[in-house]
């Protein structure tokens, strides 16, 4: 069997078991696979991200910038947009098919025996990310990595990832999502996310609601552990539009950086930037010398973060962005209005129901000359013609139409950017149909 059929079939059985949507509130199902497998997530350093917008990114960031100072880096992310080794990274690049699938036979029968006792026990077996978590901790240490950047499912204080012991906590912005799992406050979110701060830990914190930074110090407290703080203890100075992305500067804890070049847009991505950038000097000497001019320049300048303002076509030019809620709709918007010179936009926006499509809609309402709503293929999406409605009441002076597919809507949306110059196609509201886009652009040579 060819690897590529191998790893296929890795993903169809890590399909089998409960999906992301529905994660179990428990960290002993997974600690107990690891326990069976000698404890991999213990043999390198771990840097943990949670947060609600940013999180992929500012991991991103961080392992470019590990990787670019010499180190063997290991990155999980998720979800992933096209393929399932997306979310698991060795050195920069996806895993391969032979590497994923020789590992999940290792690690099966594993997941089969702690199956078994919790079924014995009527508790669920463990579930999609659970295992996918289990082998992407397999995965490094057979590699083996140098360090892992690790971000969470969902949450943090009882997502399967957080029974690593990471001494580098990194919280980037908080904000409403996943409300029905997580708390219907910010408060509430914030004090679930900041269960990954573990005692004795340096935790690199992103500007925070009152709300929740205030979640955030009462856990450093509780757990001995050390809090860095945008605009308090490293910030961004400057933020300059430039070809391709923007040029920055930074005030770290150790050093000061100046006039990097960071090829992403947007002014949250130059955030994300600052974070990242201290907690890398976290990771070094615990911030207390600054990082090497060179490394520096080269890890940001080949940093990537794919769904995120990825441009999948040009003439006419298509962006995508896995924008899902309003926070990252703002961003997007303003990223738009700030880095793009262009009179009109078609925005394909499909979102799943259990997210915030008003509010989504409402922040990309000032940008979006058209609508085109649609659906993913994910059985949680809402249908087009009822996004289309939505879209209709909230801006019902724009064109609104539905669209069942989204290659329908990217088709119509580029014959409408091509009847005039300074056009432009966005995707938005859900990473899984930021997946389809992007699968969408290669199978039709949209070539970027």
């Amino acid at each position: 069997m060819e690897a590529t059929d191998r790893a296929d079939r890795v993903f169809s059985e890590l399909l089998s078991r409960t999906g992301e949507a529905a994660p179990e509130p428990r960290l002993a199902a997974t600690a107990r696979v690891l326990e069976l497998l000698g404890d991999p997530q213990a043999s390198y350093p771990v840097i943990q991200l949670t947060g609600t917008n940013g999180k992929t990114s500012t991991s991103r960031l961080i392992e470019s910038t590990l990787r670019a100072h010499g180190l063997r880096t290991g990155l999980f992310t998720s979800p992933h947009l096209v393929r399932f080794t997306e979310r698991i990274s060795i050195d920069g690049l996806p895993i391969a098919d032979s590497v994923v699938a020789d590992n999940w036979e290792d690690i099966s029968p594993f997941l089969d025996l702690v199956d078994s006792e919790l079924e014995s026990r009527g508790e669920p077996r463990i579930t999609f990310f659970e295992a996918l978590t289990v082998l992407a901790f397999a995965c490094f240490a057979d590699a083996p990595v140098d360090v892992a950047v690790i971000e969470v499912g969902m949450g943090g204080e009882w997502d399967s990832t957080n029974v690593a012991d990471a001494q580098i906590a990194v919280l980037t912005p908080i904000d409403l999502d996943h409300t029905q799992r997580l708390g219907s406050t910010i408060a509430e979110i914030a004090r679930t996310k900041s269960g990954i701060i573990k005692a004795g830990a340096t935790v690199i914190s992103a500007a925070q609601p009152a709300a929740a930074l205030a979640e955030i110090q009462a856990r450093v407290e509780a757990m001995g552990a050390t809090l860095v703080l945008q605009d308090r203890d490293f910030a961004l100075t400057e933020d300059l539009v430039a070809v391709g992305g923007q040029q920055i500067s930074v005030r770290g804890r150790a050093g000061s950086y100046e006039q990097l070049y960071l090829p992403l847009y947007g002014d949250h991505q130059a955030q994300n930037a600052a974070v990242a950038l201290t907690a890398v000097e976290a990771f070094f000497g615990d911030g207390t010398a600054p990082l090497g001019e060179d490394p520096l320049t080269e890890g940001l300048a080949e940093a990537t973060s794919p769904g995120r303002l990825q441009l999948i076509g040009v003439e006419p030019t298509i962006l995508v962005d896995a924008a899902h809620n309003p926070h990252g709709a703002r961003s997007l918007r303003a990223a738009i209005e700030r880095y793009f010179d262009v009179d009109e936009v078609a925005l394909v926006i499909g979102v799943l129901a259990d997210k915030d499509a008003a509010g989504i809609l409402t922040e990309l309402a000032p940008i979006a000359t058209t609508v085109l709503a649609t659906q993913s293929e994910s059985e949680r999406s809402i249908p087009a013609e009822q996004l289309a409605a939505l879209a209709a009441e909230l801006l019902p002076d724009r064109a609104v139409a539905p669209y069942e597919s989204i290659v329908d809507a990217l088709i119509e949306a580029r014959d409408w950017a091509d009847q005039k110059p300074r056009r432009l196609v966005l995707v938005a509201g859900s990473i899984i149909l930021g997946g389809e886009a992007i699968e969408t652009a290669l199978d039709r040579e949209w070539k970027p």
